[in-house]
């Protein structure tokens, strides 16, 4: 049984505005959560579903492809020391740089009372446009199987 992959997501928008040289969407997708507008997710909007997608996934839990997905479900529970930090920034670094749209140009990983919280710094690389990520993934609301 899946619950929440964490307890809160903010992101912080810039005033930028975002087409392409061309003045149209670049990237057209579908999303199951995203009933707003039909379903239907465009440009950023679909890139910040992906990456969101790839935390929801435990490294391991998909089929044919055991390397995708996070480690971070598996560090909630460790005890938080500078080696459980340096793999949790290698694998959230992985994560982002996996998507040839997006680069990472700062993480911060810090504890809360119940889990991890990271927050990155990611630029949409066709749009040019930088926002701040943060997710807190937490032990109450981890998947545990």
């Amino acid at each position: 049984m899946a619950t929440k992959l964490y307890n809160q997501k903010t992101v912080a928008t810039s005033n930028a505005q975002v087409t392409n040289n061309l003045g149209v969407l670049t990237y057209k997708g579908f999303s199951s959560v995203e009933s707003a507008n039909n379903y239907k997710l465009y440009d950023i909007d679909l890139v910040k579903r992906d990456i969101i997608n790839h935390f929801y996934i435990r490294k391991g839990e998909k089929l044919e492809n055991p390397e995708f997905g996070t480690v971070i479900w598996d560090m909630l529970f460790e005890q938080f020391t500078d080696e459980v930090k340096k793999i949790i920034a290698k694998d959230v670094e992985d994560i982002i740089n996996y998507d040839p749209r997006i680069a990472v140009n700062e993480i911060q990983i810090d504890t809360t009372d119940q889990g991890i919280r990271i927050q990155a710094d990611i630029v949409y690389i066709p749009f040019n446009v930088t926002e701040r990520m943060s997710f807190n993934f937490d032990k109450t609301n981890s998947v545990i199987m």
